[in-house]
C-alpha cells in the first residue's frame, strides 16, 4: 500500500476486519508515520459506519446562510459527523499492531509501476514488488485537457475555545455564504463540539490560493461580525487543498490500483471525499474476496454524475452564476435529504429533475449541452 492517509488507512482497516486477508502480507509505505492531528473529516451518513467509534461529534440540525436565503436543515435520518485525523490514525495503527501480517515501512515513495506481472514500488533504498499496490499518492498535478476544468477547494480552519459559552453544540453551520464572494465561491462552516469550543473553517472554490494572512483575516472578521466573538484561543489549526475537477483520474493500471484523491474519489463539483473513499475501499475489499474486477464501475450512474459535476464546474469556471446563488436555490427548493443524496451521487433521475429545476434552466441547460457535445 502506497500512502497512509485517509484512503490507505481506510483500506487497511477494512482488510484487517476481514479474515480473508489474515494470511496475506500487507505492507504500508509512506515517508513518515501519521502522528499529528492534521485533518478533520466531516461527512453525513444514515447508519453507523466502520469508524463510528471514533466520531468526535455529530449533528442533525444544520444552519444554511446566504445573503437572500437562510434556514435550519433537519437532516434526519442522516447525521452530520466529525472525525479527527489523530483519532483515525491511532485507531488504525492500534488495530495493525495486533496483526502479524501488517507491516509499516517509512521511506519516500519515488514511483510505482508494473514489471513482469507484478506491481512495483520504487524507494531510494530499492524496489518492492507485490501482487497489488494500492496507491493514494498523487505524484504529479494532473494535466488538465482543454475540455476539463480544475478549481481548488482550499480551506483554513481553527478549533477555537472561548471563555464563555457562545455555541449551541447541537447545531452546526453547514454553509455560510454571507461572507465576501469577491474571490469566488466562498463560505464558512462552524462545527461546535461544546458550548465554548468549535471548529471554524474558511473555504473557497477558486483557481488560485490566497496568502495565508488572508485566510486568517477572514476568520477573525467572521468570528467578530457574525458570531460576536472577539476573544478566543486557537487550540488547533489546519489547512488543506482538494482538487475540484472533471479530469479522469486513473482507476486501475495493471496491478496498480488507485485510491483516494489520486483515484478520483473527491467529488468533482464539491470536493467531498470521505464517503466516496469509504465506498471505493469497501468495493475493493469485496472484489478481492470474490475475485471480481477492481476497475471502477462504468455504470450509467457513474457517467451521469460525472456529467453533473462537469456542468457545475463549467458554470463556475466561466462565472455564469455565483456558487452561493446555486447552493441557495438548491437548498431553498429541495428537502435537505434529497440534496445530501445528490451530493453523495445516490439520487434517482426523479430526484435529479427536482434538483435541476431548482437552478436557472437557461444557464445550466446550455452548459449541459456544451458538455455533452464538446
Amino acid at each position: 500500500m502506497s500512502g497512509s492517509g485517509l484512503a490507505g488507512m481506510s483500506l487497511l482497516m477494512r482488510m484487517m476486519e476481514e479474515p480473508f486477508f489474515d494470511d496475506k502480507q500487507i505492507l504500508v509505505v509512506d515517508k513518515a508515520p501519521k502522528q499529528q492531528n492534521d485533518r478533520t473529516w466531516c461527512f453525513w451518513e444514515r447508519e453507523q459506519g466502520l469508524f463510528e467509534p471514533i466520531v468526535h461529534h455529530q449533528w442533525q440540525l444544520l444552519d444554511f446562510f446566504s445573503k437572500d436565503f437562510c434556514t435550519t436543515l433537519q437532516i434526519d435520518p442522516y447525521c452530520y459527523k466529525m472525525i479527527r485525523g489523530i483519532d483515525f490514525y491511532q485507531t488504525v495503527q492500534r488495530k495493525a499492531i495486533t496483526k502479524s501480517n501488517v507491516h509499516f515501512h517509512y521511506e519516500e515513495v519515488k514511483s510505482i509501476g508494473n514489471e513482469n506481472g507484478k506491481a512495483v514500488l520504487t524507494l531510494p533504498s530499492g524496489k518492492i514488488s507485490a501482487d497489488y499496490i494500492f496507491n493514494s499518492i498523487l505524484f504529479h498535478e494532473p494535466k488538465i485537457a482543454a475540455h476539463e476544468y480544475m478549481l481548488l477547494q482550499h480551506f483554513k480552519g481553527w478549533v477555537i475555545e472561548t471563555s464563555t459559552p457562545v455555541f449551541d453544540s447541537g447545531k452546526a453551520t453547514f454553509m455560510d455564504f454571507r461572507v465576501s464572494q469577491e474571490e469566488g465561491t466562498t463560505f464558512m462552516y462552524v462545527l461546535p463540539v461544546a458550548a465554548n469550543k468549535a471548529l471554524v473553517e474558511y473555504t473557497l472554490f477558486t483557481e488560485k490560493l490566497l496568502p495565508q494572512e488572508k485566510y486568517e483575516e477572514a476568520l477573525v472578521q467572521y468570528l467578530s461580525q457574525y458570531l460576536g466573538i472577539d476573544s478566543f484561543t486557537i487550540e488547533h489549526e489546519e489547512f488543506g487543498i482538494i482538487p475540484m475537477t472533471n479530469h479522469t483520474f486513473p482507476s486501475v493500471d495493471g496491478r496498480v490500483i488507485y485510491i483516494g484523491i489520486a483515484g478520483g474519489q473527491a467529488k468533482g463539483s464539491s470536493g467531498y471525499a470521505f464517503q466516496f473513499i469509504q465506498k471505493r475501499t469497501e468495493a475493493i475489499v469485496n472484489s478481492l474476496k470474490n475475485n471480481h474486477s477492481l476497475h471502477t464501475d462504468r455504470s450509467f450512474g457513474v457517467k451521469k454524475f460525472r456529467l453533473y459535476d462537469s456542468v457545475l464546474l463549467h458554470v463556475l469556471h466561466y462565472k455564469k452564476l455565483n456558487g452561493d446563488k446555486i447552493f441557495a436555490d438548491i437548498f431553498r427548493k429541495n428537502p435537505p435529504q434529497r440534496v445530501l443524496r445528490f451530493l453523495d451521487n445516490e439520487t434517482s433521475l426523479w430526484d435529479d429533475l427536482h434538483i435541476m429545476n431548482s437552478v436557472p434552466t437557461s444557464i445550466f441547460l446550455k452548459a449541459a449541452i456544451q458538455e455533452i457535445f464538446r
